[in-house]
């Protein structure tokens, strides 16, 4: 047991989880209405937003997963850089239209977007199943996170005694959440920030001037990664698998349940627009964080369990008061997002399922009622995944994840601009996608989203979910093109073209107040 370092960790961990309580006061609203709760009443200024939706975008699974699969294949794990480079000028673009028509019409989810724009109730359930699908290995991995540094701080045991302390984690991130809505995991946001960023700058410095500096640690890693068959310099034969990885995965993470819910409690599109200019001071964190992977092969790290790799070179390499500050880092990083992704995954199913089958009569107090209640199960759900299955299991249904989620995107991205695609393409196109991504996954038995495809003579490597949305694509095209000609009814558009367009004069806060809170 590493006395010194779970101490610190103990303590900053109570501190954040004492913040998470504290929120539901902090900018108080009536919290038994779903707009105040899971939306955090649609008024974070730049600020919040920023670090809420950082919190939201690099989670502890991005701290743990990254570097580790740099240590395994070397430069093709350098994927996610370029990924959260892209991934803003698309944001800029699509996310204040699904704002501002959002707000428009109190939508508090993207399921209740496409049934409005496309009056299509199969097509919205579609959505709703595939985003709470989606998220739900997502927030295990975030548990996964915190299991692994409580591994490397020593803490074992058997059955109950092994398991207790993921269990009081569980319970602190139910508890908050469920008390302070989406305020919590906004103003723990803060907190996460500064000690991730606080430890990736103490981490890039100290470890190199350890290990010789960086040109020694990229000639152990090429050497070891030459052995096992990866680089540190991309192969030209992985340029399409990297790319296609990099931009299907933008447009995926834009169509997560949690990072529309973290988007749509912003008070206005400008709020929005602002942080697409400066949320990519993120993504330099993110190519440090990339490193810690070589740094680990240099230091001797050696694990085959991947989640271990950062926490065990943290441990090696640094003292261990400060390793107490880093893991707190990485276990609070896992519960912002987890908050935020319990509250996206029961929002969807309080709108779209809930109010749509059971009750259309629910009042927005009793949409509250059932989203708490919902967010507990999500929450449990996923304590139960970490517990009961392994982890390579919830890696792979995250796999799925990203696949699954990407061929909502003819709807929603592609429904703020057009709805010449009729709502029965759409549905078949969805299904396409989602039938032929998961059969893509199979057949690499899950263990990568990377599929070779065999067309017209030629092999093209690629992102599973990038052929599959193309797939969804092509039919929607095709059978839109059908349908719409055959005059067949596309339903009623509840939506109007100044929603999309409309200025942020609807707030009425100052600017200058705007944009610093």
């Amino acid at each position: 047991m590493k006395w010194q370092a779970f101490v610190i960790f103990l303590v900053l961990f109570v501190v954040v989880a004492g913040m998470g309580f504290y929120a539901a006061y902090w900018r108080r609203g009536d919290l038994k209405l779903l707009d105040e709760w899971g939306l955090g009443g649609r008024r974070f200024g730049t600020v919040v937003t920023w670090f809420l939706l950082g919190g939201d975008l690099y989670t502890a699974y991005t701290f743990i997963a990254v570097p580790a699969l740099v240590y395994g294949v070397g430069a093709f794990g350098f994927f996610a850089v370029p990924y959260t480079i892209v991934v803003f000028p698309i944001m800029y673009v699509v996310m204040p239209r699904l704002w501002r028509v959002c707000r428009a019409h109190s939508m508090v989810t993207p399921a209740d977007f496409i049934r409005a724009r496309f009056d299509s109730r199969s097509m919205a359930t579609a959505v709703a199943i595939t985003g709470i699908l989606a998220t739900m290995p997502y927030i295990a991995l975030q548990l996964v996170g915190i299991q692994a540094v409580l591994t490397v701080l020593g803490i074992h045991g058997t059955g109950v005694a092994k398991d207790l302390p993921l269990f009081i984690a569980f319970a602190v991130l139910a508890a908050y959440t469920y008390t302070s809505g989406l305020r919590a995991p906004a103003l723990t946001a803060f907190a996460k920030d500064v000690l991730v960023y606080l430890t990736i700058i103490v981490a890039v410095i100290v470890i190199p001037a350890k290990l010789g500096g960086f040109g020694h640690i990229f000639a152990v890693a090429s050497t070891h990664l030459a052995a096992v068959k990866g680089s540190t310099i991309l192969s030209p034969k992985l340029y399409g698998a990297f790319s296609t990885l990099a931009l299907g995965s933008a447009f995926a993470l834009l169509l997560y349940p949690h990072v529309v819910t973290g988007t749509l409690s912003a008070k206005s599109a400008r709020t929005i627009e602002r942080n697409t200019a400066i949320l990519p001071l993120y993504s330099i964190a993110l190519a440090l964080i990339a490193l810690l992977g070589y740094m680990a092969i240099a230091a001797g790290i050696k694990t085959k369990t991947t989640s271990l790799v950062v926490p065990l070179l943290l441990m090696k390499m640094l003292p261990q008061w400060f390793v107490g500050i880093a893991f707190a880092a990485v276990a609070i990083g896992a519960l912002v997002p987890a908050a935020i992704m319990s509250i996206a995954a029961s929002n969807l199913f309080t709108r779209n399922i809930y109010r749509e089958f059971f009750q259309p009569a629910a009042t927005t107090q009793q949409e509250a009622k059932v989203a708490k209640a919902v967010s507990l199960l999500v929450k449990l759900g996923a304590l139960l995944v970490v517990l009961l299955v392994p982890v390579q299991y919830s890696i792979y249904l995250q796999t799925l994840g990203g696949i699954w989620i990407l061929q909502t995107g003819p709807g929603i991205i592609g429904g703020l601009w057009t709805r010449w695609f009729h709502k029965r393409a759409l549905l078949v196109g969805w299904l396409v996608g989602m039938v032929w991504g998961t059969q893509m996954a199979a057949a690499v038995h899950f263990k990568s989203s990377i599929y070779t495809l065999h067309l017209f003579g030629r092999v093209i490597a690629g992102y599973a979910a990038v052929f599959a949305v193309v797939a969804n694509l092509i039919t929607v095209v095709v059978l839109s093109a059908i349908l719409n000609a055959a005059k067949v009814s596309n339903g009623t558009d509840q939506t109007s073209p100044e929603d999309y367009l409309a200025s942020d004069k609807s707030t009425s806060t100052p600017p200058i107040a705007e944009a610093t809170f």
